[in-house]
């Protein structure tokens, strides 16, 4: 591309490019997309955007494409790659001038120089380096800070990358630039402060960007540039120099107003300080051993003493929390409990953390958090008022709560006391004691005490276990807080039923739950809408969503709070209006019903028509729409065959939730699939809605999902539910979907392919085969071939002993089938299956189909067929084999009886704990009785089949046949058949 004639085109196309009217844009950026790989096209493009005099957002336009060419073709290997002439003339025109003056393009060139640093810095752009460190010394401001943020961008690209031999050459980079990179940081730091004291904040806020640029090109070489950075003088001066900066720019705090500009770099600034210290400590433990002992000086100088007062911020706080936790938590500071096993270096971090936290210093963190920063503030006192969801959303977890100081300052109280337990432990508990007398409801700083205390001692739940009698404490004091009626102890009630909710699960009398019933139904009724929504956390532990061994849910003991609880929950649901809390009521309700299971049914008509309008009203929330689907999989669980009165409904939901051509499947398809598993497994028939849906089946097949395992339960529901129907509309496509889906599947997949297969035959031994005839002959070769998956084979052989067993004919058809394409001899192939049958059988594992295997090849005799006769000896040991499976020895007659049959369908006893059964496990009884392997004694069956091959053989050649069998095994046969 010649750059004079291409220059003004390509200008013309980019202005285009920037267009708002599609019929312009749309073909211009067709035009730059075939531009792309020509060469000379990035070199009109650096022209372009380096040209100040051209319209902004043509220059923009074009570092995008600059920036997204090097991504694409900059790479040696790339198709369409810039050749090396192009790319030595763009690196020297990138770095040519730094004199960018919209902050926007400045930024992403830097960015682009930084794209290209990876890939050619040092060797084949040795000159970047030493050319941005001369321009970030000239006095000139904008060259000055723009070179700067291409140091950084450039440092900190290099500092990224993984490879030993990129970092030797960062190391190497790190300790040769290293001393500049200080003293500039301390220029334009000492520059700063000069500048704001002197009350020259204008030019105080420009020293401040090139100090935090500057600060965060030595946070990555300090970080990342150095194996062992405790032997580098320079390195340790500057992080025990942050110490005294902080102390310097905090002090700076004080004189800038909170709306400045300033203050805002400056705070940025701080923050940046304590990601340093975070950073190193998290990448050199042990290098950071020399500055534990000042971290945590200054930090909890900071926040747990007068220090701090009227200089911190939040997000300071926070850092400095964090630095404390993680010093704290450092598994690299914890000797081993052998101390012999630990390294000097872990003795020695420790040595001055057990210095550093004494006794009175444990003690004033624990008050201080517990008494100061556990406290509720005004403005969420507001909140509560104004917006009770609004508080509860975010106390429990919201966006912003994520980032905020409380729960930064519930972990490390957690840490801490987790790590000094015994000595904190009087603490928490003196402060316990402190509140055993009555308080008064007029005393707001008195309330907001306890509310903290009681979070304390919820947190600590597990550290208290053998020193807090919960189960007393419920009973004398909790149980009756939780009655106090007055508006100023909501907190109280509150915080009451979340400490419960925290110690259900570490300690609470089974004996207590029926007292905790009733005071949570009454406190359903409570007129705070905070307090009922916390409620449910307490329900949601009791009724056992904990996995803790000793922890068992009694239905007998919430029965009686049942109606009422439901009644009162349902009533939360229908008040509260935000997503997150219609959801958390949503999944109490789940976890109630699944509980209670089918004594839910007089309960949920209520339930059951709202829940239409809910889902329609969350059209544009998918998340509460999986809670609304949880919820479904629940009730049709209670509900069971009752479920399909709620098909108009349940139904059009599973065809959206599993239909891969709606959006909303990405967030429904899990739970829809579910949806759809239970109720048909709860259908007491096959109705024509149920079988439509089934037409999103193809797709879901097609996705090859995490989901298949559910997709292959569904499709075997369908299998139990109504074969005929259902298998004469969508075998054909079943059959093509597993076609596709066995050349390549995992082996777990392709046995959920084969069992699907299998039922089918066991629901319908006739025109199954014929149906999913296309899959036989490769399970055919798969026998003889000797499949080297054990679970493979197994399922193999259960569907081949059903088509023997269940339909002789069509075996012979295949047999002939597959002699035909295997170019062999019919006896041949039929041998080697029956040889390859008996050489594999202990590959079956399930007894059922170890059974199987010998009814299926007993189905064979009496014949006179050589290789029958000649594989007999295989057979009788298969059979016997099978006899030791499944027959029981009566032990008052000593006769023997085939433990798998059954005569007649028994509906079971359920004891109370227990499940019912569902439609399709009544459904799968109702087959067994049908099934060969249910319904025909193997003992009664063997002695009919050798019966019937020596009347067909007489005497002497039946004999002659038995002789081919071992005579221990003729032996446990004989056993088997006394009185026969």
């Amino acid at each position: 591309m010649d750059l004079n004639s291409a220059s003004t085109i390509v200008l013309r196309v980019l202005t285009q490019a920037t267009s708002q009217d599609t019929a312009v844009l749309k073909p211009a950026e067709e035009q730059l997309k075939q531009w792309e790989t020509q060469p000379g096209f990035y070199s009109v493009l650096l022209n372009i955007f380096t040209n100040h005099t051209l319209d902004v957002n043509v220059r923009w336009l074009a570092v995008l494409y600059f920036k997204n060419g090097i991504d694409r073709y900059w790479r040696r290997v790339a198709p369409h790659a810039l050749s090396d002439e192009e790319k030595t003339t763009l690196r020297a025109g990138l770095i040519a001038n730094f004199n960018e003056p919209v902050n926007q393009i400045a930024t992403q060139i830097s960015v682009l120089i930084a794209k290209v640093a990876r890939v050619d810095c040092p060797r084949q752009w040795p000159e970047l380096i030493p050319t941005l460190v001369e321009s970030v010394k000239v006095q000139d401001d904008l060259r000055q800070h723009r070179a700067l943020l291409t140091f950084y961008h450039v440092t900190k690209t290099l500092a990224s990358k993984r490879l030993a031999a990129d970092r030797k050459l960062f190391y190497d980079l790190a300790s040769g630039i290293y001393s500049f990179a200080c003293s500039l940081w301390n220029h334009h730091t000492d520059t700063f402060l000069q500048q704001i004291y002197a009350g020259d904040e204008a030019a105080a806020t420009n020293s401040l960007e090139r100090t935090l640029l500057s600060l965060k090109v030595l946070r990555k070489l300090t970080v990342h540039g150095f194996t062992e950075p405790h032997w580098s003088v320079e390195v340790m001066g500057f992080l025990h120099a942050v110490f005294e900066r902080l102390k310097q720019f905090l002090e700076c705090s004080r004189s800038i107003r909170a709306e400045n500009v300033c203050r805002d770099r400056l705070e940025k600034t701080i923050i940046l300080f304590t990601k340093v210290l975070l950073d190193f400590l998290d990448q050199h433990p042990f290098s950071f051993t020399p500055l534990i002992q000042r971290s945590l000086e200054f930090a909890v100088s900071y926040v747990f003493t007068e220090a701090g007062e009227g200089i911190v911020f939040e997000r300071f706080i926070v850092q400095c929390m964090n630095l404390i936790k993680m010093i704290v938590k450092n598994y690299a500071y914890k000797p081993s409990k052998n101390i012999e096993d630990s390294s000097p270096e872990t003795l020695e971090a420790h040595k001055i953390k057990t210095a550093f936290f004494t006794y009175p210093t444990l003690m004033e963190i624990c008050r201080r958090l517990v008494t100061h920063y556990f406290l509720l503030t005004k403005e969420e006192l507001t909140m509560w008022e104004e917006d009770p969801e609004g508080f509860t959303v975010e106390e429990t977890g919201g966006d912003s709560w994520k980032y905020s100081l409380r729960p930064c300052t519930e972990v490390l109280f957690i840490d801490i006391f987790h790590e000094y337990n015994q000595t904190l432990t009087p603490v928490l508990l003196e402060m316990i004691l402190s509140l055993q007398r009555s308080t008064d409801m007029e005393d707001t700083s008195a309330i907001l005490i306890k509310d903290a205390v009681y979070n304390a001692v919820g947190l600590a739940a597990y550290e208290l276990f053998d020193s807090v009698d919960f189960d007393q404490w419920f009973k004398n004091q909790l149980l009756a807080e939780l009655q106090v009626s007055h508006n100023s102890y909501k907190l109280i009630r509150r915080r009451v039923i979340w400490l419960i909710g925290q110690w259900i699960s570490v300690k609470f009398k089974s004996d207590l739950r029926p007292m905790l019933y009733e005071a949570i139904r009454n406190l359903l009724q409570d007129q705070d809408l905070v307090s009922r929504i916390h409620l449910q956390s307490v329900l949601f532990f009791l009724n056992g969503y904990l996995p803790v061994d000793d922890f068992e849910f009694r239905t007998d003991q919430f029965l009686p709070y049942l109606e009422p609880m439901f009644t009162l929950l349902f009533q939360l649901l229908q008040e509260v209006t935000q997503c997150d809390t219609k959801m958390h009521v949503l999944h109490v309700l789940s976890c109630v019903i699944e509980r209670v299971n089918i004594q839910i049914r007089p309960h949920v008509g209520c339930l059951v028509q709202y829940l239409p309008l809910l889902w329609k009203q969350s059209e544009e929330h998918n998340m509460l729409r999986c809670a609304i689907l949880t919820t479904l999989i629940h009730l049709v669980q209670g509900l069971g065959a009752d479920s399909k009165n709620l098909y108009p409904f349940l139904l059009p939901v599973i065809q959206l939730s599993t239909d891969v051509s709606q959006p909303p499947h990405v967030y429904l398809l899990e739970d829809g699939l579910e949806l759809w598993l239970v109720t048909l497994e709860n259908s007491p028939s096959l109705t024509p809605e149920l079988l439509i849906i089934f037409q999103n089946m193809s797709a879901l097949l097609g996705l090859s999902s995490e989901n298949l395992k559910n997709c292959f339960k569904i499709i075997n529901a369908y299998i139990f539910l109504s074969s005929s129907e259902f298998l004469q509309m969508y075998a054909a496509d079943l059959c093509t979907s597993f076609c596709e889906l066995l050349k390549d599947i995992t082996t777990e997949g392709q046995v959920q392919v084969l069992k699907v297969v299998e039922n089918v035959l066991k629901v319908n031994p006739v025109l199954g085969p014929q149906m999913f005839q296309p899959l036989l002959p490769s399970i055919f070769r798969g026998i003889i071939d000797g499949e080297r998956y054990p679970v493979v084979m197994s399922t193999y052989l259960g569907i081949m002993g059903r088509v023997v067993l269940q339909n002789a004919s069509f075996f012979s058809l295949l047999l002939s089938q597959m002699a035909c394409e295997l170019g062999q001899e019919l006896d041949q192939i039929f041998g080697n299956m029956i040889e390859m049958w008996v050489d594999r059988i202990d590959n079956i594992t399930q007894p059922e189909r170890r059974k199987l295997s010998a009814l299926a090849l007993l189905s064979l005799l009496p014949s006179l067929n050589s290789v029958i006769q000649d594989k007999f000896c295989g057979i009788i040991n298969i059979s016997v084999g099978g006899l030791h499976d499944v027959m029981t020895e009566d032990p008052e007659t000593g006769t023997y009886k085939d433990c798998m049959l059954m005569s007649h369908f028994e509906e079971p006893k359920v004891t109370e704990d227990e499940e019912p059964p569902t439609e399709q496990d009544k459904r799968k009884k109702m087959l067994a009785l049908k099934d060969p392997v249910h319904t025909v004694s193997l003992q009664q069956f063997i002695y009919e089949k050798l019966k019937a091959q020596q009347e067909l053989l007489g005497e002497q050649g039946f004999q002659a046949l038995m002789e081919t069998v071992d005579t221990e095994i003729v032996a446990q046969l004989q056993e088997f058949l006394q009185g026969f």
